[in-house]
C-alpha cells in the first residue's frame, strides 16, 4: 500500500498538470469508487459538483491525495493499488481505470486501481474525511519535545503504535520496521518504556527515513504496485535495510533479519541492532 512517502511524490507530480485546470466532465465507471457523496443518486451529484470547479492547489494528508478546487475538495486514497495519473484524453483506458475526470486542455486525471479498495472523497473540508489523524510525521511544528508528549500519552507496541494513523499519520509497514531499525528499536518495545535518548533516536529516525524515502520518489516492491503520477516507479526498495529482507543479513552487523507477526501484520528487525532488551550492538 501507498505509505507516505508514495503519495507525496503523486502529489508533487500531480501539481503542474492539474493546477490551474478546470474539470469539464466527470465519468464514474465503478460507482463504489465514490465514497463521498452517499446516497442513491450520488454519482449523478458528485459529476453536478465537480463541473466547471478549478483546481487551486495539490496536496496531501496522511496517506491521502488532497485536491483543493474553486469550491470543495476532492480527497483520494490509494489504497492498495491505487494510482493517479494525467494523460491525453484520446488514450484508451484499460479496464482497472474507474474514474475519469476530463480537463480543459484535453487532458484526463483518471484513477486506475485493479484491486478496487480505493476510495475518493468530495468533500466542503478535509476535515471530515482527515479529522481522526495524528499530526504529519515531517510538519517542521512537529518537534522534539511534542513528540515526547505523543510518545507519553502511549503505552502500546512500538510497531504497532507507528501503524496508528491517530499517532502519527501516513506511515505504513515499510517505513515504521525501516524507522525502528534505524532507531535501532525492537518493534514489540513499549512506547513508555523508552528512554529520553531512544525517544530521540525514534524521532529523528522517523523524519530521515521519510525525507530519504521521499527523494528516491517512493517504493516500488516486487508486485509493481506504486508508480508515480509519471508511470514511474521509485528507486527506494534499493535502499531497504531490513523490510521483505528475512534471513538476509543485516547491512549494519551481517546478523540474519529476522521476521515476526505483530498485530497481524509482519515486522522485520534485526535480533543484534534491536533487541528487545534495549541495549543494541555497539558497531
Amino acid at each position: 500500500m501507498p505509505e507516505l512517502p508514495e503519495v507525496e511524490t503523486v502529489a508533487r507530480g500531480l501539481r503542474e498538470p492539474l493546477e490551474g485546470r478546470t474539470i469539464v466532465d466527470v465519468t464514474v465507471r465503478w460507482p463504489r469508487t465514490v465514497a463521498l457523496p452517499r446516497g442513491q443518486d450520488a454519482g449523478d451529484e458528485f459529476r453536478r459538483r465537480l463541473l466547471g470547479r478549478r483546481v487551486t492547489s495539490v496536496g496531501r494528508r496522511g496517506k491521502y491525495v488532497v485536491i483543493a478546487l474553486d469550491e470543495g475538495y476532492l480527497l483520494i486514497h490509494l489504497k492498495m493499488t491505487g494510482r493517479l495519473q494525467v494523460v491525453p484524453r484520446h488514450q484508451p483506458p484499460d479496464k482497472h481505470v474507474h474514474t475519469l475526470f476530463d480537463l480543459d486542455d484535453g487532458r484526463q486525471l483518471r484513477f486506475r486501481d485493479v484491486r478496487k479498495f480505493g476510495r475518493i472523497y468530495l468533500v466542503d473540508r478535509p476535515e471530515s474525511v482527515t479529522a481522526g489523524l495524528g499530526p504529519e510525521p515531517l510538519a517542521a511544528g512537529l518537534t522534539l519535545a511534542d513528540f515526547r508528549r505523543l510518545l507519553a500519552r502511549r503505552s502500546g507496541r512500538l510497531k504497532s503504535l507507528l501503524l496508528n494513523q491517530a499517532f502519527l499519520a501516513g506511515l505504513g509497514n515499510i517505513y515504521a520496521d525501516e524507522i525502528l531499525f534505524r532507531a535501532r528499536l525492537h518493534p514489540l518495545r513499549r512506547a513508555a518504556s523508552l528512554a529520553g535518548e531512544e525517544q530521540e533516536r525514534l524521532y529523528r529516525a522517523v523524519r530521515a527515513v521519510l525525507e530519504e524515502a521521499i527523494a528516491d520518489q517512493g517504493t516500488t516492491l516486487g508486485d509493481g504496485g506504486y508508480v508515480d503520477a509519471e508511470g514511474q516507479v521509485g528507486r527506494h526498495q534499493e535502499r531497504l535495510a531490513v523490510y521483505h529482507r528475512a534471513g538476509q543479513p543485516c547491512p549494519r552487523c551481517q546478523a540474519p533479519i529476522e521476521r515476526v507477526v505483530i498485530g497481524g501484520r509482519s515486522s522485520h528487525f534485526c535480533p543484534r541492532c534491536q533487541p528487545e532488551g534495549g541495549l543494541p550492538c555497539a558497531s
